[in-house]
């Protein structure tokens, strides 16, 4: 894969450096579409799309779980502040939660009353 990768990019650093014009860009054209069309090159292709879609698969569970359990984390926190947004500590809360560029932050879990 290493070796690929570096004529791929000597092929493309030849064809935007030289100044051989069109036909010398037609031949590394045809000979990259020849080495793409390679058999070996294909399954070493598929191997590679196999295993990332199988990881990105592993992946995509864990990064769901954890998104998950911070959302309920931060949505049982919010909830008791919700409830309270007509008090005065409202208008402090704004001040309070503007961080740099005008973001908003999450606001601290607040005690049940």
């Amino acid at each position: 894969m290493g070796k690929l990768s570096f004529f791929v990019g000597a092929g493309l650093g030849y064809v935007l450096g030289a100044r051989a014009g069109r036909q010398q860009f037609e031949k590394i054209k045809s000979a990259s579409q020849q080495v793409w069309d390679n058999p070996r090159v294909q399954s070493s292709v598929n191997k590679v799309e196999e295993k990332v879609s199988e990881v990105a698969k592993e992946k995509a569970s864990a990064v769901t779980d954890k998104v998950t359990d911070t959302v309920k984390s931060r949505m049982g926190g919010s909830s008791g502040s919700s409830d309270s947004s007509g008090s005065s500590g409202s208008s402090n809360g704004d001040a309070s939660q503007t961080g740099v560029g005008g973001s908003m932050r999450p606001t601290p879990p607040q005690p049940e009353l």
